[in-house]
């Protein structure tokens, strides 16, 4: 059994690792620094490279690398190995502080919108102290922003760590007038990932799920989740192998993994960590998808990532348990036992409604791609409009402060499961509903909307942003009331009466709810090339300006990547459709087909009666035809779609027209597959899938 006290964070160079390693007078000055967010000066910075270096080479290293998150998505790394020659022609392990602070990786071959040329190739990366080192594949890790030439911001950590800081100063400024002095207030994030696990050999026979990381076709399996007995049931023993490696490869790098279990489809599971501050969690969640596909390959898996691998059968998210905590512990979103007292939580909780209402449109960005325009709407994911839910205590406090009325509070109460044997439960002061995209769950909001492969930094850049940008508002706005409380019930008053329409408790799934949001004014951006444009709009290019998140260059910047990013995952998609459908499954048809049509003539020649043959043959000859003519229509559309120069109008013709007639053709095919002998098909079946890890 492991000891997991001492594996923990046994391949991080952590505050545990310093103090032992480094004088106590450069730890203190590491520990200003990150707590101040100032630079490092070089004298310090040369005496933990070289500590860093040692404990490195103890654990096996031979390599250094500046690992950063470029707009991939993914993270980036060039390994520098620690050799440096000597005058006896020999070599010494050498690593100075230099080497530390800045890296210089291409810059010219990565996403950048428009904002470098690829002659244009000089970049820089430079070390995140907030962010520990560490060791994978022998390597030293070191967390790093990455950013062009000329300073412009080419990855996510960089906005994510300025979003970050701006969200700590407004609700410092905010919290003074709460007689409160925090040196910090940190955004936190627990994300919770879902992926789903299928045998290694029988993905290798699908070119969809190798080239994209979803099925393109597949024909539904007779059995799928319809009678809920995977959510939560037992885990197999293959897969509760696998989890237990991979706790262990998660636990060496310091990553708080916490919680795992069978998720709603078959084959797909979760693993929900501890929540820390944004930054860590976005690059432990890195790190969690890395290992979960490289242990998955250990145990002849492979971990699929995607939003909807699988149709019929629910998609994978990431829940983003957002929420801001003083440095020394304080959540500032706990309402207390008595929240309609409590003036500070009401305050944050104000500005929230307001960010969200005000920004719906940067949120429904900020979850906006390929994958995900799968889930979002689906009866399986919150809808693509944005809402809140509060809960029924929350709600009622609001309400009677916007009709001036006193709330007399609810009494705690308990659920009584028998007599005597079970003791009582303490109930919750509401329930929870996981058909809102934005929900607020206790002491925290847990927004829904994110898809399974995502950086939660894209995410988390726009709720630091937004919720900083009304903090400041409402600091300003208290800042010289006379009597705080009465100007307190009067801002909560004004706000939740002005954005009131924000906040939804129902059921997002149903129909109804379309129509009401409508009516309420909402966005309902129900794909990406609808969604992404709203990035660029002037309102949301100033705030970003103002709080120094992105410049203009750099909002625009990404919206050409994203767009592109769109285009091309349809593309690829839409490419691999056809090499499926003209290499397997249209030789698959004609083979069977052609086998049926001999049975026919055959039986005729013997004088028996050909019955089902003919009819299936029939069947399958017209359906045939109806894929290889959808599959010349697709043909027609790739070719036009690559004509197309507007990155906008482009990504537009690939939702509108190219999707649409890969839809027709997975149709037709889908019908063939389920007519078509099991020895014809050259590729493993849904059910085959689903049900494939059964040990």
């Amino acid at each position: 059994m492991n000891d997991v006290p001492k594996l923990f964070g046994s391949l991080v160079f952590n505050e545990s690792v310093m103090k032992d390693r480094l004088p106590t007078a450069t730890y203190k000055a590491y520990k200003a620094a990150v707590l101040a967010g100032t630079p490092l000066n070089l004298e310090i910075a040369n005496i933990i490279a070289n500590a860093m270096k040692d404990w490195a080479l103890e654990h096996g290293c031979t390599h250094f690398t500046h690992w950063f998150q470029p707009m991939t998505g993914i993270t980036a790394e060039k390994h520098e190995s620690f050799i440096s020659p000597t005058a006896e022609g020999r070599v010494i392990m050498d690593f100075s502080g230099k080497e530390l602070i800045q890296g210089e990786p291409d810059a010219s071959s990565f996403p950048s919108g428009g904002l470098r040329a690829t002659f244009e190739a000089r970049g820089y990366t430079a070390w995140d102290p907030t962010s520990y080192a560490f060791i994978k594949d022998n390597c030293l890790c070191i967390p790093t922003a990455f950013c062009s030439y000329t300073g412009e911001v080419l990855d996510k950590k960089t906005p994510l760590l300025r979003s970050m800081n701006t969200v700590s100063k407004a609700a410092c400024k905010l919290l003074k007038l709460f007689g409160i002095d925090t040196i910090r207030v940190n955004s936190t994030v627990g994300p919770e990932q879902e992926y789903f696990l299928v045998d290694k050999k029988m993905w290798e026979k699908r070119k969809d799920l190798v080239y994209t990381g979803r099925t393109l076709f597949g024909a539904k399996s007779p059995r799928g989740q319809e009678l809920d007995d995977h959510y939560f049931g037992i885990i197999k023993q293959r897969v509760l192998s696998f989890m237990k490696d991979l706790d262990d490869e998660l636990w060496k790098l310091g990553v708080l993994a916490k919680t795992e279990h069978n998720e709603v489809a078959p084959a797909q599971h979760e693993l929900a960590p501890i929540f820390t501050t944004t930054n860590v969690a976005s690059d432990h969640n890195q790190l969690m998808m890395e290992f979960m596909k490289r242990v998955a390959l250990r145990h002849g898996l492979v971990c699929l990532l995607h939003e909807k691998p699988f149709d019929g059968v629910n998609g994978s998210g990431k829940h983003n348990n957002w929420s801001l905590s003083t440095e020394e512990g304080l959540n500032l979103l706990d309402p207390g036992k008595e929240p309609y007292k409590n003036l500070r939580f009401l305050t944050f909780l104000a500005a929230i409604i307001k960010a969200v209402d005000e920004y719906q449109d940067l949120l429904r960005v900020s979850v906006a791609s390929a994958g995900n325009d799968h889930r979002l709407g689906a009866n399986e994911a919150p809808p693509a409009i944005v809402s809140m839910f509060l809960g029924t205590e929350l709600t009622a406090v609001l309400e009677a402060i916007a009709a001036d009325k006193v709330y007399n509070g609810n009494p705690e109460s308990y659920i009584k499961v028998s007599d005597d044997t079970i003791p009582a439960l303490v109930k919750d002061n509401t329930d929870r509903n996981r058909t809102s995209p934005f929900a607020f769950t206790g002491n925290k909001f847990e927004f829904r909307m994110l898809g399974s492969m995502f950086s939660i930094a894209g995410p988390n850049i726009v709720l630091n942003t937004i919720v900083a940008e009304e903090l400041d508002e409402f600091a300003d706005k208290l800042a010289d009331a006379p009597d705080l409380e009465a100007a307190v019930y009067d801002l909560v008053k004004e706000t939740y009466k002005a954005h009131k329409r924000i906040v939804f408790n129902g059921n997002g799934y149903t129909d109804e709810w379309v129509d009401e949001a409508a009516k309420r004014g909402l966005l309902n951006l129900k794909s990406t090339p609808e969604a992404l444009p709203y990035l660029g709009h002037a309102k949301n290019i100033e705030l970003f300006e103002k709080h120094n998140i992105f410049t203009k260059a750099e909002v625009e910047s990404r919206v050409e990547i994203l767009l592109e990013n769109y285009s091309t995952t349809i593309s690829i998609e839409a490419a691999t459709m056809l090499d499926m459908f003209h290499k397997d499954i249209l030789p698959a048809v004609t083979a069977y087909t052609e086998d049926l049509t001999k049975a026919v003539l055959d039986k005729k020649a013997a004088g028996v009666s050909a019955g089902f043959e003919g009819a299936l043959a029939d069947k399958l000859s017209k359906l045939g035809g109806e894929m290889y003519a959808s599959s010349l229509k697709l043909e027609d559309g790739l070719k036009e779609a690559a004509e197309i120069g507007d990155s906008e109008k482009q990504a537009l013709y690939y939702h509108d027209t190219v999707l649409e007639e890969m839809g027709k053709l997975r149709s037709a095919v889908d019908a063939a597959e389920a007519l078509t002998g099991g020895k014809y098909l050259d590729y493993p079946t849904y059910g085959e899938l689903l049900f494939g890890v059964n040990e």
